[in-house]
């Protein structure tokens, strides 16, 4: 789970593929390209494009045969699968050395993380068995180390003292304190393993996706200083009120200074005593790793010294030192659920499923990538659900995945679950017949191993410094989530992150980066003339890219981006236009009116002419035709005046920006990149048809370029294309699309969409 650490190991070994004269004719090489320019319907039928038929994967669901059978079993239990290819000779000391390595560390983990629980330290023993024995079973990990974790241990600690603070909540369940406890722990296990198995049974693996790496680090880094602050009425000897819900942690912190001057000196220097020496066996382990074949058990030897100690001085009837108590030996009945709790940890059995199965498969991914094999995200939520639902019935409380005891399991050369199962064998010898033994154990030697086990998680604070240089967003993602986890505590603390970081998300998506393009000189290539000043706009084409999909939140910025970037107040030159076309349309309307009147006077003009040559017969034949043909000849001329009209009628239906006095764009054609759209919704196709519709109103031909095959595809579905716009319109490339816009220029067709007809 660790960020990267920024190393160039990649172009390192890029180059050591290279020699030096390799590389140099590499960068001197051309290469050329010669094809038809293409547009969609071109490339389509060039590359003989057809529909990918649909799968229907519920179909299989219903399928019976033995094979799929067999498939089946080995899928959900994974371990029918490789246990029978085990090879013994080559894994089985390695897995013997490193299961005994990691019980030696569970045992003390497991009775400490019980205390951070609020429960009885026996129970962290059944929690380190149970769970880690079903896993063995059902994990696909071979590597991790499933069982007692502290931040699971803190939350499901939150729960227990917050619903046994209420006197009717006991009364209800007719216990004491310390078994009401027991009973919310490992009904709440038990609901945690439901949610798990049935959020893997039906593929929903991929919700540990919205948890991001920041995110769960700031979490656990969170939780680790909620550990460290309820640990403190350990290291005093103080006994504080508990506190649960949001500011629970301030109040202890408060409680705790005030109650200081009550502090019990023998506690504190058990505590101190007992964490200096896990320190500096910690640190030998360090420096002589590759000398010693198992690490120091410190935590062991340190329990068996200070049980010892205590044994023999007196430490709780001398010093008034808390001591752990009787711990019953032996395996207890398996016990139901307590149903009536269900409807009352819903809520944070939900919380820390999520919480645990984010641990253990990022986790498991990291051991997984690094010795070369896959771990199934939905038989892993399986596994840690079974191993949490059975262990529900044999009181143990939510378990998840270690990160100190997958480190120990892997250096200490474990290959398979075999070594958890054999780690939980060992713990199974200490319940039945050495659990005794720990009675006189100081409940500080405990506080302590737990605090010096916070150590890896402590140092996850160093993030800061390295997201303040590496990203800003995941930064503030992890500040929120820190800040949200210590105040409202761990339940409300996550949800409100994976909202805020889901909302960071939308908020990224609505607000991208929006660039013009220019061609890079020479090449097919195009990129953002603000951040390549070798890159030059082609004259007369735009080029239009976003950094992201455009869909029905970001569509309306994609569009005012657009009109501001390319340097027309697009919507204003449309109005103008549409208002001097109605003006000069109420003009025509008032020409035409006296043309009417004109033609009216014309017409009656013409019929008395006609009356005229009917009547002056006489005339004719007293040869006085003058006056006759003079009125013949002023009708014929009325007649060219209607036709002459008629002609500059039709002229004027065809009006462009120029003819009517508005200034032109500085280019003809728009070419829309549309390489980053990995999907299209309705409001996407209804604003690249706005987009079309307004600037072939100002006299630019639109253009899209580069769009993938199922974009087009949503996008025929979604009748975007029409008589208007055809998969003519969109290219297979940019670079296609800009030489097409040039020539269709050059060309000098008189296109519609260059005019607009009344």
């Amino acid at each position: 789970m660790g960020l990267p650490d920024g190393s160039d190991q990649g172009p390192q070994q890029t180059q050591a593929l290279l020699s030096a004269t390799q590389e140099m004719e590499l960068q001197r090489r051309d290469y050329h390209v010669e094809r038809p320019l293409l547009n969609q319907e071109q490339l389509e039928d060039l590359g003989r494009w057809s529909p990918v038929p649909k799968t229907y994967q519920w179909r299989t669901w219903f399928r019976c045969s033995r094979a799929r059978a067999y498939a089946l079993l080995l899928q959900y239990i994974p371990v029918l699968g490789w246990l029978p290819r085990y090879p013994v000779r080559e894994w089985l000391l390695g897995d013997l050395l490193s299961g005994l390595s990691v019980a030696i560390m569970q045992l003390p983990q497991g009775l400490a993380y019980a205390l951070l629980a609020g429960l009885p330290p026996m129970f962290g023993l059944y929690s380190s068995f149970y769970p880690v024995f079903v896993y063995f079973l059902f994990g696909t990990s071979r590597h991790i180390s499933v069982g007692t974790f502290a931040v699971m241990s803190v939350m499901v600690g939150s729960v227990t003292e917050s619903l046994t603070e209420d006197e009717a909540f006991l009364q209800g369940l007719n216990a004491t304190v310390d078994d009401a406890r027991v009973q919310v722990a490992y009904t709440l296990s038990f609901l945690v393993g439901l949610f798990q198995v049935g959020l893997g049974l039906v593929q929903f693996g991929f919700v540990v996706t919205y948890l991001s790496e920041p995110l769960v680090r700031s979490y656990t880094t969170a939780a680790s200083v909620q550990v460290l602050i309820s640990q403190l009425k350990y290291v005093f000897g103080v006994k504080p009120r508990s506190h649960s819900g949001p500011l629970s942690v301030i109040y202890t912190v408060l409680e705790v200074c005030a109650q200081l001057p009550e502090t019990v000196p023998g506690t504190v220097i058990t505590a101190f005593v007992a964490g200096v020496v896990l320190v500096l066996v910690k640190l030998l382990n360090e420096k002589l790793q590759r000398h010693l074949p198992l690490p120091i058990p410190g935590e062991l030897l340190t329990l068996i010294g200070a049980t010892g100690i205590s044994y023999g001085v007196k430490l709780n009837e001398t010093f008034q030192v808390d001591i752990v108590g009787d711990i019953a030996t032996g395996l207890i009945p398996p016990v139901a659920p307590k149903i009536e709790l269900f409807g009352t940890l819903v809520g944070n059995a939900f919380a820390i499923a999520v919480v645990g199965f984010a641990i253990a498969i990022s986790l498991g991914k990291i051991f997984a990538l690094r010795h070369g094999y896959r771990v199934d995200s939905n038989q892993e939520l399986v596994a840690l659900g079974l191993s949490n639902l059975i262990g529900g019935f044999f009181q143990c409380f939510p378990v998840s995945c270690s990160m100190s005891r997958t480190l120990v399991q892997e250096s200490t050369g474990g290959n398979t679950q075999v070594a958890g199962a054999v780690s939980s064998l060992f713990i199974l010898l200490i319940i039945l017949k050495l659990g005794e033994l720990f009675r006189d154990l100081p409940k500080a030697v405990l506080a302590a191993v737990i605090i010096v086990n916070l150590k890896g998680m402590m140092k996850q604070f160093s993030d800061i410094c390295y997201l303040w240089k590496a990203n800003r967003v995941d930064l503030l993602i992890w500040l929120v989530t820190f800040v949200a986890t210590i105040v409202l505590n761990l339940d409300i603390g996550l949800a409100v992150s994976i909202v805020f970081s889901l909302l960071l998300v939308v908020v990224r998506m609505q607000l991208p980066h929006y660039s013009i393009l220019g061609q890079v000189p020479d090449t097919d290539i195009y990129r953002d003339v603000a951040e390549y000043s070798g890159a030059k706009e082609v004259p007369g084409v735009m080029v239009f890219r976003s950094s992201a999909t455009m869909y029905f939140a970001n569509a309306e910025f994609y569009s005012d981006s657009l009109k501001k970037k390319c340097g027309v107040d697009v919507d204003r030159l449309i109005a103008q236009k549409r208002k001097r076309i109605k003006k000069q349309q109420m003009k025509m309307k008032r020409m035409k009116k006296a043309k009417k009147s004109q033609k009216q006077a014309a017409s009656s003009n013409i019929s008395s002419v006609s009356v005229n040559v009917k009547t002056s017969f006489e005339d004719i034949k007293s040869n006085d035709v003058e006056g006759s043909e003079a009125k013949v000849h002023q009708g014929e001329a009325l007649q060219d005046v209607v036709v002459n009209n008629q002609e500059d009628d039709k002229a004027a239906t065809v009006i462009t920006l120029k003819s009517l006095g508005l200034p032109q764009p500085g280019f003809h054609s728009l070419v829309l990149d549309l390489s980053p759209l990995s999907f299209v919704d309705t409001v996407c196709i209804k604003n690249l048809k706005n987009i079309f519709r307004d600037f072939r109103e100002i006299e630019v031909e639109v253009f899209i370029a580069a769009c993938y095959s199922p974009v087009v595809t949503q996008l025929e579905a979604g009748n975007f294309f029409d008589d208007s716009i055809t998969k003519q319109h969109l290219f297979a490339s940019v670079h296609d699309a800009v030489t097409f816009a040039l020539y269709h220029r050059k060309s000098g067709s008189n296109s519609p969409v260059l005019a607009t007809k009344l």
